[in-house]
C-alpha cells in the first residue's frame, strides 16, 4: 500500500519526463511541432481528458495528472529560463533602438486590443469589472510559444521576430498595472486610489529592473570569473542558476512577473564574455522547462467544455484571433513595419497567453469574474494557444504573399564561364568589394566578382562588370566559378557568413592566396586559425589609416610615415598570426600544400 502511495506521489513527473523522452523525439520524428505535442499529451492526460472520461478507473488515474500547482511551478521555471536564454541572444543596444516599438506600438496594442474585447464582453452581458478583466487578459499572447516558435526558427533577428518580440515586451509589462487592476476592483477603491495605486506598482517595478540592472553590472563579471576560475562545471551552473532564478525572485517580489526579471539579466550577461558558455550550459533543462510549460498549458483544455459547447468555443476563438489581428496589422504598419511582417506578428500574437490562466484564475478568486465565465474564456485561450503553431504556419504564408518579388532579367542570372581562366574571385561587392573591383581593374588582373543581392548584381551587369549571383560557401558554385584555377580568393563580406566562404575555399584550395576582411582583431585571430593566407582587420586599419594622416598632417616626412605605418602593420599581422598559432610564413604555407599535391577531383 505505501509503493502504491508513493508511486502516486511521483507519478506526475514521471508522465512529465515520459512525454519529454518519448512523445517529443516521435512528433520530431514525425516533423510535427514539439510544441504541438506536449500541449496534446496535456490535454490528454490533464484533469480534463481521459480522467473526465473514466473518472473510477485506477489505470486511467496511474496516467492522470493530478497535481497541478506542482507541475505549474515548473512550468513557470521553463518561461523564466526563456525569457533568461532570450535576453541573451539580444544587447542593451538592440534593444534600446527597439523602444520606439516597445512603448509605441507595444502600449498601443494592449490599451486598443483591451478596449475593443471589453466592449465586446460588456455587450455579450458581462458586468463592467469582469468585462474589463477578461478583456485585458484576452489582449495578452503567449510570450512562451511565439518566442520558442521564433527562436526555433532563428528568426528573432528578423523584422517579424523584432516587431513580435517588442509587443510581447511591452505586455509583460503590462503585467504589473493589470495585476494591481484586478485587485483594487475587487475592493471599494474610487478611481483616484486605483490610479495612485497603478501608479506606485509602475514605480516599483522600474526600482525593481534598476536594481537587477545595477547590481548585474557590478556582480555579473566577478561571479562567473570567479565560477570560471575553478574549472568546475557544477559552479558554472549554479552561478547561472543563482542569476537566472535570482533575478526573477528580485521582480517578483516588486509585482513584475518573474520572467522579465529574467529577460533583464540575461541581457546584461549578454555583453560578457561569458555568454556562450551559459547558452550551452541552460540550453538542454531549459527545452525541459519549457516542455512542462506546454503540458500545463494542454491540462487547461477543457474538452468536455468544448465538446458540450462547440459554436461557443469556436465563435470565441473565431473573434479572438480576427479582432487582435486585424487591430495589429494596421498598427505595426504605421509604425513602419512591412506588410509581410506586419501581417504575419498580427497572426503569432493573436492567440491568447498564458497570463490569461493568472489573471482571470485571479478574478475569479476575489470574485469579479464567474466561474463558468473562466471556464468557457480558459477553454478559448487554451484552443487558440495549442493551434499556435498552426497558425504559425499560416501566418508565415499570409506575410510572403505580400512580400514584394524583384524581377530580374534573366539574363542578369547567368552561371559564371567556365572557361578555365586564371582569375582572382572577389566574393561580396558591397561597399569593399567594390573598391576592391576598382583597383583590380585599374591595374589589369582579370575577376570576377560573387554576390547574393540579386538586384545589385543586374545592376552592376549592366554597368559591364562580371559579377554573378550566387553562394559562395556552395562548393559546387564556387567550382564553377573556376577556384580550381584562381589565383585568388579575396573575401570582403561583413557578416558571419566569412568563416563559411573561407572554410568552403581552404577545403578544396588549402594553396590558394585567400585574404579576408575581419571586424576586429578578434576575428582576425579566429580566421587565422582557419588558414587564411591574411587577414584585414577594419578597426585596426581604421586606426592605421588615421594615424597615417595625422602624422603627415603634423609634418612628418611622408616617406617616414608610410614605412612606419608598415612596419607597425606587419607587427600587427605577426601578433594576430602568433596568437592564432599560425606564425609560419604565408609563403611556406603555400609551398607546403603545393608539395601535398592534394588531388582535386
Amino acid at each position: 500500500m505505501a509503493g502504491t502511495q508513493e508511486i502516486f506521489v511521483f507519478k506526475d513527473a514521471l508522465i512529465v519526463l515520459g512525454t519529454a523522452a518519448v512523445v517529443a523525439p516521435v512528433v520530431h520524428r514525425l516533423k510535427i511541432s514539439p510544441v504541438l505535442g506536449f500541449l496534446a499529451v496535456g490535454a490528454a492526460l490533464g484533469p480534463h481528458g481521459l480522467g473526465r472520461l473514466a473518472p473510477h478507473s485506477q489505470v486511467v488515474d496511474l496516467f492522470t495528472v493530478t497535481g497541478e500547482p506542482q507541475i505549474a511551478f515548473i512550468a513557470d521555471l521553463g518561461i523564466v529560463f526563456l525569457l533568461f536564454f532570450i535576453g541573451l541572444e539580444l544587447s542593451l543596444r538592440r534593444l534600446i533602438t527597439m523602444r520606439r516599438l516597445v512603448f509605441g506600438l507595444g502600449g498601443l496594442q494592449v490599451v486598443l486590443t483591451t478596449a475593443v474585447l471589453s466592449l465586446g464582453a460588456l455587450r455579450l452581458g458581462l458586468p463592467p469589472a469582469a468585462s474589463l478583466i477578461v478583456g485585458a487578459c484576452l489582449a495578452l499572447s503567449s510570450t512562451a510559444i511565439v518566442m520558442e516558435l521564433l527562436s526555433g526558427q532563428h528568426r528573432m533577428m528578423s523584422t517579424t521576430g523584432r516587431t513580435s518580440f517588442a509587443i510581447l515586451l511591452a505586455q509583460d509589462l503590462a503585467v504589473v498595472p493589470l495585476l494591481f487592476l484586478i485587485g483594487a476592483l475587487a475592493g471599494p477603491a474610487d478611481g483616484a486610489s486605483v490610479a495612485e495605486g497603478i501608479a506606485v506598482a509602475l514605480a516599483e517595478a522600474a526600482v525593481a529592473v534598476l536594481t537587477i540592472a545595477v547590481v548585474g553590472r557590478l556582480v555579473l563579471k566577478p561571479l562567473f570569473r570567479l565560477a570560471a576560475g575553478t574549472d568546475n562545471p557544477e559552479f558554472f551552473m549554479a552561478a547561472t542558476l543563482l542569476i537566472a532564478v535570482g533575478s526573477g525572485v528580485v521582480a517578483a517580489y516588486a509585482g513584475l512577473s518573474m520572467a522579465l526579471g529574467a529577460f533583464v539579466a540575461g541581457l546584461l550577461l549578454a555583453e560578457t564574455e561569458y555568454r556562450r558558455a551559459v547558452e550551452a550550459m541552460i540550453d538542454p533543462f531549459r527545452g525541459l522547462l519549457l516542455g512542462v510549460f506546454f503540458f500545463s498549458v494542454g491540462m487547461h483544455v477543457d474538452l468536455a467544455f468544448i465538446l458540450h459547447e462547440p459554436l461557443v468555443v469556436a465563435g470565441g476563438f473565431l473573434a479572438m484571433i480576427l479582432v487582435k489581428a486585424l487591430l495589429l496589422a494596421p498598427l505595426a504598419r504605421l509604425f513602419g513595419t512591412p506588410w509581410s511582417a506586419s501581417i504575419e506578428s498580427s497572426l503569432l500574437l493573436a492567440p491568447g497567453g498564458e497570463f490569461a490562466f493568472i489573471g482571470i484564475g485571479l478574478a475569479v478568486t476575489v470574485g469579479l469574474v464567474e466561474p463558468e465565465v473562466a471556464a468557457g474564456v480558459l477553454a478559448v485561450v487554451s484552443l487558440t494557444m495549442a493551434s499556435l503553431p498552426f497558425i504559425a504556419l499560416l501566418a508565415r504564408r499570409a506575410g510572403n504573399l505580400f512580400v514584394r518579388a524583384v524581377a530580374i532579367d534573366p539574363q542578369f542570372t547567368v552561371l559564371p564561364p567556365d572557361d578555365q581562366t586564371r582569375r582572382v574571385i572577389v566574393v561580396g561587392h558591397g561597399r569593399v568589394g567594390q573598391l576592391v573591383c576598382d583597383l583590380l581593374e585599374k591595374h589589369a588582373i582579370d575577376y570576377i566578382a560573387i554576390d547574393r543581392d540579386a538586384a545589385a548584381v543586374e545592376r552592376w551587369r549592366r554597368l559591364g562588370r562580371p559579377i554573378y549571383y550566387g553562394d559562395a560557401s556552395a562548393p559546387l558554385f564556387l567550382r564553377r566559378c573556376g577556384l580550381d584555377e584562381a589565383t585568388g580568393v579575396i573575401v570582403t563580406l561583413d557578416t558571419a557568413a566569412v568563416d563559411d566562404v573561407v572554410r568552403a575555399v581552404r577545403a578544396r584550395r588549402p594553396d590558394v592566396m585567400l585574404v579576408a576582411r575581419a571586424h576586429d582583431a578578434q576575428h582576425a585571430r579566429h580566421l587565422y586559425t582557419l588558414q587564411v593566407t591574411d587577414t584585414v582587420p577594419e578597426t585596426i586599419e581604421a586606426s592605421l589609416q588615421l594615424a597615417e594622416s595625422s602624422l603627415v598632417a603634423l609634418g612628418i616626412p611622408m616617406g617616414l610615415v608610410i614605412a612606419s605605418i608598415h612596419e607597425r602593420r606587419e607587427m600587427v599581422r605577426r601578433e594576430l598570426q602568433a596568437a592564432a598559432g599560425t606564425t609560419s610564413s604565408i609563403t611556406e604555407q603555400i609551398r607546403h600544400a603545393r608539395r601535398e599535391k592534394i588531388p582535386r577531383s
